[in-house]
């Protein structure tokens, strides 16, 4: 059976992000009959002799207008070796919201530069998010090779800027790959290229193929975010309460000891339930009931964790914030905090330190966050969670900052410090 990798594309406004995922869709015969007869009219349309493939993921009207992409764009495709999940993250400055998202789950990301530009501001702040996330394997794909003439010398110096910058943000040689690639011709992206001599590494999807994949999160220890609680009191069940949610991390028996948080109350699970019955057996990423040994006061927003191995229940958390609002934040604003499936209400206590991308340096105290600004910040909050360091389990380590106003996502945060 083959292993699935999950992956994003991150890169700067017209660096040909989506023609990369499209030509590897094409490649790897991903593509119906229609949806390719529907680019190539839409390409003659344009008054293309060739189909324009970056159609094929840029699918929103206003996307295909502008030329760019602005929501992310999910994509599935596989080969006999191992199937894919792909993220195509917009380049924009103003959605490197949806790059956050897109890039919150991949065990690798591909992020591109334009050969005759080469690494510029949003390159490397693509990178910091990207580290900041703890995507463990990045692909640099220095694209657009054919227009500098497929120069050996031009892809050198990007490679080897880049991965000064990457090892700098944490990254290892060894994590980091440069390929030369050209998405429009198909250099380097399916198959080795025969234009680039020069080159002896794997193209793209060979790559893609065969790079490890991150630990599985069944082997974390439980962590059960309630959803909802069953009670239906029916004559068939007159004494049944279930408690239903997704596993965010770990597997769950029955019989396993857990706690209950933030009360702290132990128990045992008795069984897990499913619309298709009892399992032995469940693990992170599915949808389950679980019924426990005692009788205990529970609701939604409270978390089921692994009885020898639980987070940590606090009023305060530290942690890195990636400011996603045109808002600035300041210390003091009142804010919400959503940690799985808990809001509580917040107060913005100190901004320590805001983290600039460009430099690799730390500014301390800064009066305020402004958009796309990384910064590390301490929220008192006014209930208890039960968290996580997010490298430690990202599921429970991770949590969003929203306006209590509007409902509008201000910022997506990380439990623990990710840079200093």
């Amino acid at each position: 059976m083959s292993s699935l990798l999950r992956l994003a594309t991150a890169g700067s406004v017209d660096d040909g992000k989506s023609t990369l995922v499209g030509r590897l869709l094409y490649d790897t015969k991903s593509v119906l009959a229609d949806q390719l007869d529907a680019v190539t009219r839409a390409s003659v349309d344009k008054g293309l002799s060739t189909p324009d493939l970056s159609l094929l993921v840029d699918g929103l009207r206003s996307e295909r207008e502008q030329g760019i992409t602005i929501d992310v764009a999910y994509r599935y495709f596989a080969t006999p070796k191992r199937s894919f999940v792909l993220a195509d993250t917009p380049g924009h400055v103003q959605y490197t919201r949806n790059t956050v998202t897109g890039a919150s789950t991949a065990q690798l990301a591909v992020l591109l530069v334009d050969a005759r530009k080469g690494v510029i501001e949003q390159t490397r702040r693509h990178a910091a998010v990207l580290a900041l996330l703890g995507v463990p394997q990045l692909v640099l794909a220095v694209n657009k090779i054919d227009l500098v003439g497929y120069d050996e010398a031009t892809f050198t110096v990007i490679a080897e800027e880049f991965a000064s910058h990457a090892e700098s943000l944490g990254y290892s040689r060894g994590s980091v790959l440069a390929i030369p690639v050209s998405a429009l011709e198909g250099d380097n992206v399916a198959t080795r290229s025969e234009r680039t001599p020069w080159y002896s590494g794997p193209s793209l999807l060979e790559h893609l193929e065969e790079v490890p994949v991150a630990p599985d999160p069944h082997d974390s220890a439980l962590r059960f975010p309630v959803q909802y609680v069953i009670r239906p009191r029916t004559p068939e069940y007159p004494d049944y309460r279930g408690y239903a949610g997704q596993i965010a991390a770990g597997t769950v028996r029955p019989g396993d000891e857990i706690v209950v948080l933030p009360q702290g109350i132990r128990s045992r699970v008795e069984q897990i339930d499913t619309a298709d019955g009892p399992l032995a057996e469940a693990g992170a990423g599915t949808s389950v009931t679980l019924l426990l040994a005692d009788d205990i006061d529970i609701s939604r927003g409270d978390l089921i964790a692994a009885a020898d191995a639980p987070p940590r229940v606090t009023d305060e958390i530290t942690g890195t914030l990636c400011w996603l609002s045109s808002k600035p934040l300041k210390p003091g604003a009142r804010v919400l905090v959503k940690h799985g499936t808990r809001t509580v209400q917040a107060l913005v206590d100190e901004l320590h330190a805001r983290f600039d991308e460009q430099t690799l340096s730390s500014v301390d105290s800064p009066a305020s966050l402004e958009l796309n600004d990384i910064g590390r910040v301490t929220l008192r909050l006014a209930e208890e969670l039960s968290v996580d360091d997010y490298g430690v389990s990202p599921r429970t380590g991770a949590f969003l900052v929203i306006d209590p106003k509007d409902g509008d996502t201000l910022a997506a945060g990380l439990v623990g410090e990710r840079f200093s």
